[in-house]
This record gives C-alpha cells, sequence and structure tokens, in this order.
C-alpha cells in the first residue's frame, strides 16, 4: 500500500491463478458474479456475489492484472480501463497466482478523492479490516506492509491457530486472558464459536470481532447485549475484548440491507442474541474463580509532580520528617559483593591488550579522529568449546586512569561529584577514536534526546536495586516508592541508545573460532521465529544469499558497528559495547536472520536506526534465551560461583552491569510512563493510610 492506497494497492496470492481465455473479460461487470440462478439471492454464502467489484474498480483507476496458473509455462500481464481490455496480454514472469495492482484510484474523479482522509488514516483503516480477517482465518498467512516498507505491519503464518493470531495482532496482554466460547442451537440453526476476554482484562474502548457467515459485520445489539453482561465484572468505563464467529444457514441471513454489505439482518435475532448472551454470562462466572488486580503505571500524567520528590531538609533543621516519608535506603549505598569479582576464569585466558593499528585508514569527511587506538580486541585461547558462549569473553583491563563516563550528580554540597566524561570514553570504559558527524547519527541522537523523560530519569539514576523476579522483570525502590521494571524492555533501549551515542567507536569481542554464516543462517530458518515457509524458497539458497549480502556489507559493519565477517563468510567478532558484559549467543542466528531481512539498507539513516535497534535487540536481557540457574560447579574447586558473561549469572549481570548502566547511561523515553514498562508496586504513604484503618 501506497499513500493509504490512493497512490497503490497491490494484492496478490498463491491461488489458481486466472487462465489466458478469460482474462478479456474479467473486468466487465458480472463477469465474477457467483450467482447462477435466481434463487442463490436467497442463500449467499460468499464475500461477494455481484461480480462488480473489479469492475468498479476499473472505473476509478489503473489496474493490471498479472496471473499464471498452475499448468501455465508463464504469466500473463494485462491492463484495463472502464472495464475494458487495453491491449492484449502480454507473456511474463510470475509465480502461481493472481497479481492486482490499482494505482492512482480516483485519478479521474477529484470530489471523490478530496473526500477521503489523509493517507495515514485510510492505511489504518485498510491495516484494521486486513488484521481482523487474518484473526478469523487462521489457516491463510496475511501479510500487510507499506511500499517500500521492508517489516510487514500484519503478518500471520499458515499454520498459526487463531489464538496465536490475536497474540499476534493485539498482543499477550490480551490472548492470555481470553476464554474460548462455543455454542451450538439446532432450534434456531446456528453454531458459535471464539474468544471472550475474562473479568481481569478490560479496555477504554470495545474491542469487537464479529463475523456472520465469515462475513466481518456489525451488529449494534449483540454489542449491547454482550456489553450488558460484562457491566457487573468490568470496572466502569472499561470494555471487554471480543471475537466472535456465527454460522447461520444463508436463507435465514440477508446480507443485502446495506450499501457496503457493513451490516446484515437474521432470522430469530432477538432469540440467537439472547441464547449468546446467557452463554457469554455462563462462561464468565466459571472464570471468575480468580482476579489480577493491575496498579497504574508509574506516572497518571505526562510529568512527575513535585510531590514524588522528597526534599532533603537543610543541615542543623529541627524539622523531624513523619515515619510515612523516611526514605531508608541510599541508591549510593555500596555492598560487599559488588568489590568481589568471579574466581573460576579459565586459567588459559591470556590477558586482554588493546592493539595498535599502524595502517592507514580512509577518512570520511564527516568524521574526524581522536587518537590511534584501534578496537580493543578480546580472544581465548584453547581447545574448542561446545557453545559460542564458552568462546567469547570481555575484556578485564586495567581501566582505572580512565574517567569513568558518569553523569554529574548533585545530590549533596559536601559530596564528591563526578564529571561526565561521555565525549572521551565510550559506555565500554574505552578511548573514543573519532568524534562521528553524521547528519543522520546526529538525527537519531536528537531523537533520543527529546524524547528523554526527566521524571523517569531521576528515578533510575538514583534508585536502590531490590532483586530480580526472572530475567524479565526486577524490583528496584526510589525514596518511598517500589517499582516493577520491564529489564527486558529497558535494556533493550538502553543499548539501543550505546549503539547510537558510541557509534563507530566499539571495541570487538573476538571469537576464538568463528563461526559461519551459512550454519548460522540455517538455525534461524530451522527456527519457527523466522516464519520460513515453502513459497519462500529452499533454506539452503536463502542462507547462501544471506551469506553473500552480508559479506557486501561487511566493511560497513566492521567500520561502524564493529562486526567483523571474514571473506569466507564467517562471524569472527561482535561489538563490545558495555564493560563485563556479553549477550547471550543462542539469539545469534535470528540476530544474523535479521540482519539481512529486516534492515533498509538503501536509506542511510533508517538503516542506522534499525541495525542499531536489531543490536539491542540482541543484547537485552531476554528471558527465552535465559536460563534458571544461577550458579554453576568449578572443575578445580568444586564450589559455586557465578561465571562472567554465561547464562549462569544473569541476576549478577542484571543488578551490577545493567543496573548501573540504567543509572548512567540510559535516557529512558516518555512512553515508558504508559505501557507499563515501569509500574508502581506500593508506596509507603499509601501503606501508612492501610495500616491505620487496620
Amino acid at each position: 500500500v501506497k499513500d493509504g492506497g490512493l497512490k497503490l494497492i497491490q494484492i496478490q496470492d498463491n491461488g489458481t491463478g486466472v487462465r489466458k481465455e478469460d482474462l478479456e473479460i474479467l473486468c466487465e461487470r458480472f463477469t465474477t458474479s457467483k450467482l447462477q440462478k435466481f434463487e442463490d439471492l436467497t442463500s449467499i454464502a460468499t464475500y461477494g456475489f455481484r461480480g462488480e467489484a473489479l469492475a468498479s474498480i476499473s472505473h476509478v483507476a489503473h489496474v493490471t492484472v498479472t496471473t499464471k496458473t498452475a499448468d501455465g509455462k508463464c504469466a500473463f500481464r494485462a491492463s484495463y480501463c472502464d472495464g475494458r481490455l487495453k491491449g492484449p496480454p502480454k507473456p511474463c514472469a510470475g509465480n502461481q497466482g493472481t497479481q492486482i495492482t490499482v494505482e492512482d484510484l480516483f485519478y479521474n474523479i477529484v470530489t471523490r478523492r478530496k473526500a477521503l482522509k489523509n493517507p495515514s488514516d485510510e492505511y489504518s483503516r485498510i491495516v484494521e479490516v486486513m488484521s481482523r480477517y487474518a484473526i478469523h482465518n487462521s489457516g491463510v498467512s496475511f501479510a500487510v506492509k507499506k511500499q517500500g516498507e521492508t517489516v510487514a505491519d500484519v503478518r500471520t503464518l499458515p499454520n498459526a491457530s487463531t489464538l496465536d493470531n490475536i497474540r499476534t495482532v493485539f498482543g499477550n496482554a490480551v490472548s492470555r486472558e481470553l476464554i474460548e466460547v462455543c455454542l451450538e442451537d439446532p432450534k434456531f440453526a446456528f453454531k458459535m464459536k471464539g474468544y471472550i476476554s475474562n473479568a481481569n482484562y478490560s479496555v477504554k474502548k470495545c474491542i469487537f470481532l464479529l463475523f456472520i457467515n465469515h462475513r466481518l459485520v456489525e451488529s449494534s445489539a449483540l454489542r449491547k447485549a454482550i456489553e450488558a453482561v460484562y457491566a457487573a465484572y468490568l470496572p466502569k468505563n472499561t470494555h471487554p475484548f471480543l471475537y466472535l464467529s456465527l454460522e447461520i444457514l444463508p436463507q435465514n441471513v440477508d446480507v443485502n440491507v446495506h450499501p457496503t454489505k457493513h451490516e446484515v439482518h437474521f432470522l430469530h435475532e432477538d432469540s440467537i442474541i439472547e441464547s449468546v448472551q446467557q452463554h457469554v454470562e455462563s462462561k464468565l462466572l466459571g472464570s471468575n474463580s480468580s482476579r489480577t488486580y493491575f496498579t497504574q503505571t508509574l506516572l497518571p500524567g505526562p510529568v512527575i509532580s513535585s510531590s514524588d520528590f522528597l526534599k532533603p531538609s537543610a543541615p542543623g533543621s529541627l524539622d523531624k520528617p513523619y515515619a510515612h516519608q523516611m526514605v531508608r535506603t541510599d541508591s549510593k549505598e555500596q555492598k560487599m559483593d559488588a568489590f568481589l569479582q568471579p574466581i573460576n576464569k579459565p586459567l588459559e585466558r591470556p590477558p586482554a591488550s588493546i592493539s595498535a593499528d599502524g595502517g592507514t585508514r580512509n577518512q570520511d569527511s564527516e568524521m574526524e579522529d581522536l587518537s590511534d587506538f584501534d578496537l580493543l580486541a578480546v580472544e581465548k585461547a584453547g581447545s574448542s568449546s561446545k557453545t559460542l558462549q564458552e568462546s567469547l569473553h570481555p575484556c578485564n583491563d586495567d581501566s582505572s586512569n580512565a574517567p569513568s563516563r558518569k553523569r554529574l550528580r548533585t545530590d549533596s554540597p559536601g559530596e564528591a561529584k563526578e564529571v561526565n566524561s561521555s565525549r572521551d570514553m565510550t559506555a565500554a570504559h574505552l578511548p573514543k577514536r573519532r568524534i562521528i558527524n553524521l547528519t543522520s547519527v546526529l538525527g537519531l541522537r536528537e531523537e533520543v534526546n527529546s524524547q528523554n523523560h526527566t521524571g523517569l530519569q531521576d528515578m533510575l539514576q538514583n534508585h536502590s536495586f531490590i532483586g530480580c523476579v526472572n530475567p524479565q522483570w526486577a524490583l528496584v525502590q526510589y525514596q518511598t516508592k517500589l517499582y516493577l521494571i520491564n529489564t527486558t524492555k529497558l535494556s533493550q533501549e538502553l543499548f539501543y541508545q550505546i549503539f547510537i551515542y558510541d557509534f563507530g567507536n566499539f571495541g570487538v569481542l573476538r571469537l576464538s573460532s568463528p563461526a559461519p554464516l551459512y550454519e548460522l543462517a540455517m538455525l534461524a530458518l530451522d527456527s519457527p521465529e523466522s516464519g520460513w515457509t515453502e513459497e519462500d524458497g529452499p533454506k539452503e539458497g536463502l542462507a547462501e544469499y544471506i551469506v553473500d549480502f552480508l559479506k557486501t556489507k561487511s566493511e560497513m559493519l566492521r567500520d561502524y558497528f564493529s562486526l567483523g565477517i571474514d571473506e569466507e563468510g564467517n562471524l569472527t567478532g561482535l561489538p563490545l559495547v558495555l564493560e563485563n558484559y556479553v549477550p547471550a549467543l543462542e539469539g545469534l542466528p535470528m540476530f544474523i536472520l535479521r540482519l539481512a531481512t529486516e534492515v533498509n539498507w538503501d536509506e542511510e539513516k533508517e538503516c542506522f536506526e534499525k541495525l542499531s535497534k536489531e543490536c539491542g535487540m540482541f543484547y537485552s536481557i531476554r528471558k527465552e534465551y535465559t536460563l534458571d540457574a544461577e550458579t554453576q560447579v568449578s572443575p578445580n574447586s568444586g564450589q559455586q560461583s557465578p561465571e562472567l558473561g554465561t547464562d549462569k549469572s544473569w541476576k549478577w549481570t542484571v543488578e551490577h552491569v545493567v543496573s548501573k548502566a540504567f543509572r548512567t547511561l540510559l535516557l529512558p523515553p516518555k512512553h515508558f510512563s504508559e505501557d507499563g514498562s515501569i509500574l508502581q508496586l506500593a508506596n509507603l504513604p499509601d501503606l501508612y493510610k492501610v495500616f491505620e484503618r487496620c
């Protein structure tokens, strides 16, 4: 879709195709009609029946049809205007199925074109309709995207269930709170199936997907009846999520009562609605054994009010704070384990060093070198390991002489202040080799700065880490409030910002044995997460394409992102972005696949932004790639101790590496205060009110 469908709408399927002999009359009225005799009007069970859609479109747009049948030697392309074929169909290359291209919609009706809303609204409506049909047709794969975009706004898999499609379109928050409904009533000759939300889920606006005989329609009477049931379960002014599919005898349904067929009428309407209402109520009664209550997200408004910050009393003041205002923790307190380093490091690991590059480098007119330091190379000698994780280790070199990269702290007058030296040092405490003045990168940095939420930033800078709930969630305290933070989302944003601000100045985590990109791509394509289908072609060919494509981009990836790819198509190194941090390499295959398929390599700014986001996703703390075990037994000492950079020590990494980076490096965007990334669980004043009532 381009410009909301006004410039271009292209629809493609992999069906049976249209025979060449039928192309001449394809866009004439009634050609595709499903009616064969007059009695068919009383039992319509198809989406369309008059056969006027293509004819109507050809009168207000330029229509081109490319089609190929299973037994055809080639495809044929035909163009139409005012329902007539412009010229004889021309043979061309094409896949089996039909592709219909509609260009310049309403080019000859200016008044009708002006009546349309802006392109973004029109595209949103297209996505809304297609996503609903994608949910209903679980055996068919749907994909909707804008022209030129590499990522589809809606994409479902052919083998996905209805529940999977709901999860894809509306998210996990809806899918995990759904109840399956199924009803059959032979008296009124109808069947119903679908999913409805339980009492734990509510939204401000009702989401109602209603299909009658597989046609997306509206029924205000049915909506009101079901919402009347939910009114007893949900908070005031909130609504449920509903997906219902009714199958009624075609002769009992009148589909021709609305110009756009948006509404239908059917026989015994009141009785059927009453049956559906009673069944929904019985399901809600059965699911009400437990309720989950969610508190409001971190900020009820756009900014933190002044009451959220407790101002320390002046020295010598005699004012004693109330008990419910006393903050008993300090984010700057030191713990013993902060000074303890892992003791079971492999003996054969050589000390890391910084190597100088004596060769010449191409000078970009928009870049300026600061020093001759090359990328930090971290190697591990020894025998081959079972996993990539064991062959990749961060550098533990002495950086005591390097200035720490922290923001200026102004907590108290007598406290020593640390100067922000981000201009000279990277997040991994390495000296920057050059200043990046690329307009695209500077623009991305400006976007990050403009989206920064100062209230959240102050909270993250001064929080006290409490502990990890699981790899996705952690508990922190800020003043008198307890928060639950989404470690996955925050770390993903953190690493994205590091890739933007330290652009072109990363160290290198070198693999002791190079990893073949071909094998990584094959592992990714074998995963269901890749979405590979037989229509995409053989996996071997796709893997070879990925290797060849990334090899052509290796110079740029090495220079800007310190991502090493050699001439044989092997991955030799990853960027060192944060001190004492190594990403979970179980996600490396999907990372390589997404680099080749999800990045727009044509536009510089979009390319750098998407590359940084993909790297941020790969480096983030993700639950699916983190094991529950916290310790492992050292073969030498028999003692249990966390090993740095492995999935065994993820809790240590979150507390001492990632949480520390949240304080000093992360500029939290404003949407974190609204999307549930940071949740307030409790605060001391409210707890005192509860205790007083007790």
